[in-house]
């Protein structure tokens, strides 16, 4: 396959406009070239751009960003809906050529979903910041959607933390995996045409099967099943196999824990997460603590451990599921919460002495051990199983918000924002799709409650 002078356009998918993208910067002049065009937000966000990006950010002047939300095909009354357009100027000025050290800005305006909404936004100045700092933000250069400044203050306060991927040798090391069975390859491994569970097999989870705080949605929402003894095998010579890949996350544990079959995390709670997501659903990071006895597909990543505990892991899933970092995530995710997206994701990552962190613990623990087939994990993290009322259950979602807020060192000004921009259509005296997202204002009051009972 011949793909020409446009580099990364055979990563994930080569969608043309990643063609057009390259020429575009190449027919322009190195000294002050121009280009305006219109783009699919992913231009700036997604997988295959990198370089392109890259480049940009190192040789522009300015890149002018105006993202706008075609909600009822206001823009493009034959476009999908749900995908954000990306209006673009850049000013091309490659420093190699000028000879000069370049400081190039970035701006951002957007999203708006409505003619009104963007009238309004152009009369404001953008959000502005160097293009030195985006480089630095994620691996592949992908630009946040940002709804206001106040959205680049929190932003800018939650990149502090270090990234979730972070290996400094000392702290808890997560990786995620993708689930244990291919959808494709592996369908010889389960049956997907019986409607109840074969006597001795397993179930197998798709992304839909669990949701926040919900690691079983039910049968209805099961993706297949599967014969525990054949999928074992088949996962343990898996992962021997992979270990012997220096860039395989099953490369960092010892050959003990490799070699013993008791080890498999599918024998075990561990932390999964839906793929298929975006930022205008209810929800974008969709995780949870699924019980041990079930097997993933593909499409149900899950996290692995090198280092760490039942309470780092208790931590983590306390994070994860907060509205605060669900924000930030909605910043970045079109369709897919990918890999490059999950593993730059700052999380506060306090001692153990701290009690901020000792809150997420308890409340992530009891918030998860809702299945019986979790009792003995519960018992582990010091936390009861079992069904929480409606009204603990809901005090408990608030606090946990309110204590992560914290942790990210943010003030009342921001949590507010946070909710006034985390849904479109969520708003006062409304209920969204999600039991999660509740009454906005009823939410938003109790979290600031909780936030303020914490305050120094």
């Amino acid at each position: 396959m011949v793909l020409g002078p446009f580099p990364g356009i055979g990563e994930s998918h080569p969608d043309l406009y990643k063609a057009f993208c390259w020429r575009f910067w190449q027919l322009t002049h190195a000294n002050g070239g121009r280009i305006g065009v219109v783009l699919p937000r992913t231009a700036w966000s997604g997988r295959g751009g990198q370089q392109f990006r890259t480049t940009v950010f190192q040789n522009a002047a300015r890149v002018s960003l105006c993202y706008l939300l075609n909600k009822d095909g206001w823009v493009f009354d034959d476009a999908e809906p749900r995908y954000t357009i990306a209006l673009t100027g850049v000013e091309h000025r490659d420093s190699q050529i000028t000879g000069k050290k370049l400081c190039g800005r970035v701006r951002l305006r957007g999203p708006f979903n409505c003619l009104e909404a963007f009238e309004a936004g152009r009369r404001r100045p953008p959000a502005e910041f160097p293009a030195a700092d985006v480089l630095g933000w994620t691996e592949t250069a992908a630009l946040p959607l940002l709804p206001t400044e106040m959205s680049l203050e929190i932003f800018a306060l939650m990149r502090r933390h270090p990234r979730l991927d972070l290996n400094d040798g000392k702290t808890w090391r997560a990786r995620p995996l993708q689930g244990d069975l291919n959808a494709t390859k592996g369908k010889p491994l389960m049956d997907l045409k019986s409607e109840q569970c074969p006597e001795g097999y397993w179930p197998v989870y798709k992304g839909e099967s669990f949701d926040l705080w919900q690691p079983d949605r039910g049968p209805e929402h099961y993706y297949a099943w599967a014969d525990p003894d054949v999928v074992c095998r088949h996962l343990q010579e898996k992962r021997v196999r992979a270990a012997r890949s220096r860039n395989s996350p099953f490369a960092e544990f010892d050959s003990q824990w490799l070699h013993d079959p008791r080890t498999l995390p599918c024998h075990h709670p561990r932390i999964a997460f839906r793929d298929v997501t975006r930022a205008t659903d209810s929800r974008t990071v969709r995780v949870a603590l699924i019980p041990p006895g079930v097997f993933v597909n593909h499409k149900a990543p899950y996290f692995l451990w090198p280092r760490g505990d039942v309470l780092d892991k208790c931590f983590l899933l306390g994070v994860l599921a907060s509205i605060i970092l669900d924000w930030y995530a909605r910043r970045f995710v079109e369709t897919n919460l990918t890999f490059d997206i999950l593993n730059p994701f700052p999380i506060p990552r306090p001692g153990r002495d701290n009690p901020l962190w000792r809150r997420v613990v308890e409340l992530a623990g009891r918030l998860a051990a809702v299945d019986k087939r979790l009792k003995n994990w519960a018992k582990s993290v010091g936390v009861d199983c079992g069904p929480l009322d409606e009204a603990t259950w809901f005090d408990m979602l608030c606090e946990l918000d309110a204590v992560v807020a914290h942790l990210y060192g943010l003030e009342e000004k921001h949590l507010r924002h946070i909710f006034e921009t985390f849904h479109e259509g969520w708003g006062p005296g409304t209920r969204a799709d999600h039991p999660t997202l509740g009454d906005y204002t009823t939410r938003l009051e109790k979290t600031l409650d909780h936030f303020r009972r914490r305050q120094p």
